[in-house]
């Protein structure tokens, strides 16, 4: 860490500085970096004026010419193509003219897995006497000219083991622990086969994961119309013609089960790391696995034998699915033919890069406000991820424009990230959140994540953490929506998804953050409080799970230009959705967290676990008193604070200030317990974690509580449950005490 020392001697020169200072001590303003021409007062609030003029400064055009750049060749991690974008981003941020304060690059060896060039992974039927008598195809169709790029990787399950496979073909639907549960009851002896099944259900990890457990050797993956393309299968109905996912078309993606490189978890993937021994590695798929498209999927089940599969299992290829495990008597391929599947996927260190640039707060430079977005892509990557990094270089374009100027700095300091190797796992991200853990612990008050800023143009959605909730709406409030002049983004988000609240009455759904993007270690790991924001489609009007060429070669500027967002209204409308809410946290005198609304759900969970829980516990002598009074606490809490908070805004104090936004900043962290989710990496967020039940309240105690209805006369399992309702106490009161009055201790 010699460079991390000679930053620190060197602190107060003007330069463009490395990762770590960038982070680091940027109060100081440096010699070539104007100030604004009116000093910050430190009582300032939020200039609406300022707001004004960096929405009407962002231009869709410009965003539409970012993204037709950033999606021109495919960029996986780490190729020469994601290194132009590294170079990219830094040449944007380092500009005289409109770049940032400071923007630098930070580098860390992870492991990825990638296909044989010279060994493509197969898929093939197989005589009873090992003549091929069918392969699945290697890459997509070239339809547009973009997908014979020699740059386009050969679809494959990232992390899955090499290996040869070969055996009878069975179908297990969506490859979750029920479906092959189902097979065995049907009579299906699964030892030696292959598994066909279809995206969705369960993570693409646990499809080989759950299948391995009842003797599969081998899984292929495909995407069926049905649940990507309201059933759309023939060329002539599929892109290029529509937006749906064309015949050949394969979702790639990372069977990868956690995130973060896989060799250092909790370490940052620096030469000085630990890193474990290949045998240690937890969450790689134990199977060969391999993902194919529908139109290859269709002449494998389609001539497939055995018993005719539940009418859930059934999709859109044309033809009745079958469980297997021989193909049908009089079909294409023999009764006792065998399906092979070959993969010859190696596992590489890479060296990934994350761009951070910095535009330094001028009264509170220790409060950080992050937004990011990942770089790489499976190929062209047009919606996944560019779409996000073109409204990001838009955004930091004006921003910094404003502050080359010297018309504008912000209160807080604004870190803009751009993510590496996000795809294989959260990599980048995670990485970040682990060498800087301390640091952000103490001064990072929220991350903003736009991964894809569009999958469609029909209204906006946005998921966090309660306390977001009202900056979200007070920025969509302020925005029109695409084509809709008339009325706001809040207003068009209002008509789409809503709920009934108690306090606030009809409101837009916010939804909760899962591990989808790489707001995940933020949240679960840093419990930083947390907001993932896009555009997209009307859910009444398509039953796709997400916009259908998904980590496909047809992800492509010209199929968003055409059918996602002609004329980018709807990423300008993200655009000025994000800065609006960027200029709210980062110049507002008081964070504009609600904390109330941390009430809601946890009156919500607590229902939740009386209503369904609270018999069974009753019966075992278990209490949820002492959590009906941490709730209670917490509530009264709240109040308290918006309360005191109303009396502050015409303070001349600004300790006072600072004192009430820090208990603000750091309500999201008493939620966090390291022995909340023992078995799972990086998961801490009490009410956030990982959970199997239906129930929806605090996922460790739901979950304890199906574990020991499983095995009801085992004390350990009980004890389990007491220890999670604990856990959940503790940290309700925990958070309930950081809202409490400071000097109350």
């Amino acid at each position: 860490m010699q460079w991390w020392k000679a930053i620190l001697l060197v602190l107060g020169l003007a330069a463009l500085f490395s990762l770590g200072i960038i982070l680091g001590h940027f109060a100081i303003p440096k010699a070539d970096q104007p100030e604004a021409t009116v000093p910050i007062s430190p009582i300032q609030d939020l200039d609406q004026e300022m707001l004004e003029t960096v929405m009407g400064q962002l231009a869709a055009s410009r965003i539409q010419e970012n993204l037709r750049e950033l999606s021109l060749k495919p960029h996986l991690a780490t190729t020469l193509r994601d290194d132009y974008l590294v170079q990219l981003l830094l040449q944007r941020w380092q500009s005289p003219d409109s770049g940032l304060d400071a923007a630098g690059q930070g580098v860390y060896e992870v492991l990825l897995s990638f296909p044989s060039q010279e060994q493509p992974n197969t898929v093939r039927v197989v005589s009873p006497g090992g003549a091929t008598l069918f392969s699945a195809q290697q890459s997509e169709a070239n339809l547009t000219g973009e997908q014979g790029d020699p740059e386009v990787v050969q679809p494959y399950a990232a992390y899955a083991p090499a290996g040869t496979p070969q055996g009878p073909l069975v179908y297990a639907n969506r490859g979750t622990e029920s479906d092959y549960a189902y097979l065995k009851e049907q009579g299906i002896d699964l030892n030696g086969t292959i598994a066909l099944t279809r995206y969705g259900g369960v993570g693409r990890g646990a499809k080989a994961v759950n299948g391995a457990k009842h003797g599969v050797a081998g899984l292929l993956v495909y995407t069926d119309p049905r649940d990507i393309n309201d059933n759309l299968r023939f060329p002539n109905e599929t892109f290029p013609n529509s937006w749906a996912l064309p015949p050949s078309g394969v979702e790639r993606g990372s069977y990868f089960e956690y995130f973060g490189d896989p060799l250092t978890p909790y370490f940052p993937a620096t030469p000085s790391a630990f890193r474990l021994e290949s045998d240690n590695i937890q969450g790689f798929p134990p199977i060969p696995t391999q993902p194919i498209g529908f139109e290859d999927a269709q002449v494998l089940l389609c001539n497939l034998g055995g018993s005719i599969a539940p009418d859930s299992w059934q999709g859109a290829l044309g033809c009745d699915y079958r469980l297997g495990s021989v193909f049908l008597d009089n079909g294409t391929f023999p009764r006792d033919s065998l399906v092979n599947v070959t993969v010859h996927n190696r596992l590489e260190l890479r060296n990934s890069s994350n761009v951070l640039g910095i535009i330094r707060g001028a009264v509170e430079p220790d409060r950080y406000i992050l937004y990011g977005n990942h770089r790489d892509s499976w190929v062209h990557g047009a919606v996944d991820p560019s779409s996000g990094t073109a409204v990001l270089l838009e955004i930091t374009r004006v921003l910094g424009t404003l502050v080359k100027k010297g018309m504008w700095r912000p209160r807080r300091s604004i870190v803009f990230a751009s993510w590496g190797a996000e795809e294989f796992g959260l990599i980048g991200s995670t990485e970040f959140t682990e060498e800087f853990f301390t640091k952000l612990q103490e001064r990072a008050v929220t991350y903003i994540n736009v991964d894809i800023a569009v999958f469609a143009n029909a209204t906006l959605r946005v998921q966090g953490t309660p306390p977001v909730q009202s900056v979200v709406f007070s920025a969509a409030k302020q925005v029109s929506a695409p084509g809709k002049s008339n009325l706001t983004v809040y207003d068009n988000w209002l008509q789409y998804s809503n709920r009934s609240s108690p306090a606030h009455g009809l409101i837009p759904r916010l939804g909760s953050l899962g591990a989808g993007s790489d707001y995940a270690a933020f949240v679960h790991f840093l419990g930083i409080t947390s907001m993932d924001i896009a555009y997209t489609y009307d859910r009444t009007k398509t039953s796709a799970r997400i916009y259908p060429t998904y980590h496909t070669a047809f992800d492509t500027f010209q199929y968003v230009e055409k059918f996602l967002d002609p004329g980018f209204t709807s990423h300008h409308a993200v655009a000025q959705t994000v800065s609006n809410i960027l200029l709210r946290l980062s110049d507002s005198l008081l964070l504009p967290f609600n904390v109330s609304d941390y009430s809601e759900t946890l009156w919500s969970f607590l229902q939740a676990a009386q209503d369904s829980l609270g018999p069974g516990l009753e019966q075992q002598g278990i209490s949820l008193g002492p959590l009906v009074s941490a709730v209670e606490r917490f509530d009264r809490a709240a109040v308290a604070l918006d309360g005191h908070i109303q009396t502050l805004k015409n303070t001349s104090d600004p300790l006072k200030v600072r004192m009430v936004n820090d208990q603000l900043m750091l309500v999201e962290r008493a939620f966090l317990n390291t022995w909340a989710f023992p078995e799972e990496y990086y998961y801490s967020h009490v009410l956030w974690g990982p959970r199997t039940s239906q129930v929806v309240t605090f996922p460790g105690l739901a979950d304890a509580y199906d574990e020991a209805l499983g095995t009801p006369n085992d004390p350990s399992a009980w004890a389990k449950v007491r220890k999670q309702l604990s856990i959940a106490v503790m940290a309700v009161e925990g958070a309930a005490a950081t809202l409490e009055p400071v000097d109350a201790f």
